[in-house]
């Protein structure tokens, strides 16, 4: 009798953690685009915002941030949120710099930092 293991949840899914905001924009962009990638390619995607990067949840931050190859920060969140990928913010990190729950864009919610393990524990995990 051959025994069966089950697959590795972290072959199917992908975790972005974003600790980088306005400050880089390049690594920004190039987060959501990642995650877009990865949806594209049927991955199940969460991003986590941390740090600096909870500002990126902040309403019109991603408006008019473009990395040099020409991806669009906007066009990314927009894809996303259509998809409805789940975002995350940092809750300790955003009120630590005074951004509220409505302060964010539609989709993004605020989580605690437990979340973001709970996320890396059964995820394939990237970090910019």
């Amino acid at each position: 009798m051959s025994e069966t293991t089950s697959p590795d949840p972290r072959e199917e899914n992908v975790l972005i953690t974003v600790a980088c905001g306005t400050n880089n924009p390049n690594r920004s962009v190039r987060a959501f685009q990642l995650a877009q990638v990865a949806h594209g390619l049927g991955k199940k995607v969460s991003i986590f915002l941390l740090d600096e990067g909870v500002y990126l949840a902040r309403k019109n931050m991603m408006d008019n941030m473009k990395a040099p190859t020409g991806d669009i920060g906007d066009d990314l969140l927009m894809y996303l949120q259509e998809f409805e990928v789940p975002i995350y913010a940092c809750k300790p990190c955003a009120e630590a710099r005074q951004i509220k729950e409505e302060d964010l864009y539609e989709g993004i919610e605020m989580a605690p930092a437990s979340k973001v393990i709970e996320l890396a524990c059964k995820s394939t995990t990237i970090s910019l």
